[in-house]
């Protein structure tokens, strides 16, 4: 995303959270910009159940958290760690500062959140559709893209547990199961070590 080097001359600080730990809170007020060095992080929020959904996975080079930096508004998730990570954290007034210095910088930010709010919309729609298989097949399909994630000689590795696929869906796991099950007998994907392959 954003060059280490531009992050840290405009005062960027490196910090390391351990798995599971939140980096920040929902209805926090939004006053640093995260960019990831190494590790994993997920913004997720609850139901009134307590049932999780979440919001989206962010990996390395990958920043999350902007969109209320530009709107003075609180978080509307949780980020938490789903593996040791390293990030840079950089203020609000610096990071404002660095994209009003940078016109370059301004396009990959607009261009990353244009990416965002597509896969939201496209996520959405999904969701409200009752077809499970859709909806997982439409998962998949957008996350080879959106995740980046690694073909080989079996296909594209989903690389997300059943949890997470029903948490990204609204599915029940028993459902993802199930439908990964019906998928793989219809050929549209592959199961090999219990690991999905589109």
């Amino acid at each position: 995303m954003i060059e280490i080097e531009l992050l840290e001359k405009y005062g960027a600080v490196r910090k390391r959270y351990k798995k599971s730990e939140i980096i920040f809170e929902k209805d926090n007020l939004a006053t640093q910009y995260y960019q990831i060095i190494s590790g994993a992080v997920k913004m997720n929020n609850f139901n009134d159940e307590g049932r999780e959904f979440i919001q989206g996975f962010f990996y390395a080079d990958q920043s999350f958290g902007e969109p209320p930096l530009f709107l003075d508004r609180t978080y509307p998730a949780n980020a938490e760690a789903i593996e040791d990570v390293e990030l840079l954290s950089i203020s609000k007034d610096n990071f404002r500062k660095l994209i009003a210095e940078n016109p370059a910088v301004s396009i990959k930010i607009i261009e990353n959140l244009a990416q965002r709010l597509h896969y939201k919309s496209v996520m959405a729609a999904e969701i409200s559709t009752q077809d499970s298989e859709h909806r997982l097949l439409q998962l998949f399909d957008y996350s080879i893209t959106y995740f980046n994630f690694k073909k080989d000689k079996n296909g594209y590795h989903i690389d997300l547990t059943r949890q997470q696929m029903g948490d990204l869906t609204g599915l029940r796991v028993e459902t993802v199961i199930r439908t990964i099950k019906t998928l793989e007998k219809k050929g549209e994907l592959k199961i090999v070590n219990r690991k999905v392959y589109r």
